[in-house]
């Protein structure tokens, strides 16, 4: 059908490619009919209650799964605006590599505070952290889905250290901030501080380890 054609072209080429119904409806009738029926063919993935995504190089939605990091951004992206989302924590140690296995938990930093976790059809949890998005030293990266934001690894190292049982996986937090420390300079580490305004012990110890290694 021409409106199921249409439809799945407009959510190709949202942010993420992912959409919420209702962003559809103002030109297309019936969206959720027609959501509904691309989900049965595998064109579209329900990531979760009213969130749907958009196989990418047009991969069968019935056995694609995205990466939990991907999945929790463009759900966060979908529900908060394209920009307004960015990997942070147990994430984004993940997307840097600091974190070498799934560990079904993400962690997205979105402008609103009081929204619970979600947990996804795909698999994982996504916790939603209230931040000031603008304030987040973060990057451009690509994923599977398109270009999101991520901390940089300073950005990431200092929340790691601050905020180790975000996400409820405090052991590996600070393991991931352990890896991290070969990829961050002080004088990077340091600029985070200095725009957040305040350092734990932890982050501290940090600084001070890498001024005796010279970084």
């Amino acid at each position: 059908m021409v409106n199921d054609v249409d439809a799945l072209r407009a959510i190709e080429r949202a942010p993420l490619r992912t959409v919420r119904p209702q962003d559809l409806e103002p030109d297309l009738g019936h969206a959720r009919r027609t959501i509904a029926r691309l989900v049965d063919r595998g064109a579209l993935v329900r990531l979760a209650q009213g969130v749907y995504t958009a196989p990418p190089e047009g991969r069968d939605g019935r056995r694609w799964r995205p990466t939990l990091e991907a999945a929790g951004l463009a759900l966060a992206t979908a529900r908060f605006g394209n920009r307004n989302a960015v990997l942070m924590g147990l994430g984004a140690a993940r997307h840097w590599a600091a974190i070498p296995r799934a560990i079904g938990v993400t962690i997205v930093a979105i402008p609103e505070a009081g929204r619970p976790p979600v947990s996804l059809d795909t698999g994982g949890v996504v916790h939603l952290i209230p931040r000031d998005i603008d304030r987040l030293d973060a990057v451009l990266e690509q994923n599977e889905l398109g270009r999101a934001l991520v901390t940089t690894p300073a950005q990431t190292l200092y929340d790691l250290l601050m905020k180790p049982g975000q996400g409820g996986l405090p052991d590996e937090a600070l393991a991931a901030a352990r890896h991290l420390r070969g990829q961050v300079r002080s004088t990077d580490l340091q600029r985070v501080v200095d725009t957040v305004g305040r350092a734990n012990a932890a982050v501290r110890g940090a600084l001070d380890e890498m001024d005796v290694r010279g970084r």
